[in-house]
């Protein structure tokens, strides 16, 4: 159940059947010179979609915008305060939580630390504030990682890489650019800086050369199977 093409008598039907939303969270950040800059939403998003053609869920529309650090000195990066994400997410959850909805798969498409965190956080001050409701947050590339040990060859893969390439070349091949070239960021270690892209030239991280569409298709099939249990379990959890 897509939500952004539901009409309101759809969705009142849905909740009868239903009381799970997924939403997804991506950014708008550079992946090298090869892929759009909203990879991270449109893998959220995909799976999702994939995931609600498998059960019962609903799928929130994505939020396109999330706290974008490393890449933050690159052409196209569009980054948010933890603050500004924190309140999206929880005005989001409390929205949807009036119109029915108790479970919350909160799935991000962008892993940077500091996104990643603000999300939990958010989640664990809205489990706080509303008695009824169970929160998940996950982040895809774990997932992607942890589920693709046995497709994808290149180690330490995380940014637009094998990963990333891959599952957009299956996706949506058309907003494919060429092929980037393998990189690993340089950051000194213990030590912020501020022309981040000094250390990290063409945003990278990882081998995008080694990536093809079929492992895309596989990956993407395997990390909706994981959502589809998630969505169970989060709906049988109790404590």
């Amino acid at each position: 159940m897509i939500i952004e093409e539901m009409t309101m008598g759809e969705f009142e039907e849905g909740l009868k059947k239903c009381r799970t939303v997924f939403i997804p969270f991506g950014s708008v950040e550079e992946h090298g010179y090869h892929l759009p800059l909203s990879t991270d939403t449109i893998q959220a998003y995909e799976v999702g979609k994939g995931a609600a053609g498998r059960i019962p869920l609903f799928v929130a529309p994505p939020v396109h915008y999330g706290c974008c650090r490393s890449t933050s000195c690159h052409p196209g990066t569009i980054s948010i305060t933890t603050a500004t994400l924190k309140g999206l997410m929880k005005d989001i959850v409390r929205s949807l939580h009036s119109h029915g909805l108790i479970n919350f798969i909160v799935l991000t498409g962008h892993a940077g630390g500091t996104h990643r965190m603000a999300l939990v956080d958010a989640g664990e001050e809205l489990i706080a504030e509303i008695g009824d409701i169970k929160v998940s947050v996950v982040t895809e590339y774990d997932l992607a990682r942890r589920e693709g040990r046995g497709i994808i060859e290149t180690e330490g893969d995380a940014h637009a890489g094998e990963i990333e390439t891959s599952r957009i070349m299956h996706s949506h091949p058309h907003l494919v650019k060429g092929t980037g070239k393998r990189e690993f960021p340089d950051f000194p270690a213990g030590i912020l800086v501020r022309n981040k892209r000094r250390f990290w030239e063409n945003g990278v991280w990882g081998d995008p050369a080694k990536a093809t569409a079929d492992k895309g298709n596989r990956l993407n099939d395997l990390i909706i199977g994981k959502v589809v249990e998630l969505v169970r379990a989060i709906e049988n959890f109790s404590e």
